[in-house]
């Protein structure tokens, strides 16, 4: 039996059917508040703005993947909530992702808040530190930009 596909979603908060926002805020929980040992408020009311879309990756029904998009005044396009679930890393989901992001967002400027272990990994796709390394959460974060590339 042939290894199961793994798939590309997006949709917006009102196109999300129960089982799927389940899914995704079980799979950010587990990351971000319990691997990482962050408790934070996980929602923060920005996942139902009109303009924000979520993209995730799955296999057989499961996410394993995921990211927002948030639109953010001025035209700039904010990415956040970037994660793969612990058991698909090193898989190339997180690049994946990203390139899809990158896709919807287009010619737009584009910022997110990264892990600064993780600064290389968004260098690749056209983002530069813009800002000092601030600390959330007990997590060290960098403040990064990409202009728009046209």
């Amino acid at each position: 039996m042939p290894p199961e596909q793994t798939e590309f979603h997006i949709a917006f908060f009102a196109d999300l059917d129960a089982r799927t926002l389940h899914d995704l805020l079980r799979l950010r929980i587990e990351v971000f508040v319990v691997e990482q040992e962050c408790p934070y408020p996980e929602l923060d009311g920005r996942d139902v703005e009109p303009g924000t879309r979520h993209l995730w990756l799955s296999r057989g029904g499961e996410p394993l993947a995921y990211l927002r998009i948030l639109s953010d005044p001025g035209g700039v396009e904010r990415i956040g909530r970037v994660l793969v679930a612990k058991q698909a890393r090193g898989d190339g989901l997180a690049g994946r992702l990203m390139s899809e992001a990158l896709a919807v967002v287009g010619n737009r400027v584009c910022v997110l808040e990264a892990q600064s272990y993780l600064a290389d990994f968004y260098a690749r796709y056209g983002f530069v530190v813009t800002g000092p390394e601030y600390v959330e959460d007990g997590i060290p974060h960098l403040p990064m930009r990409r202009e728009s590339p046209a």
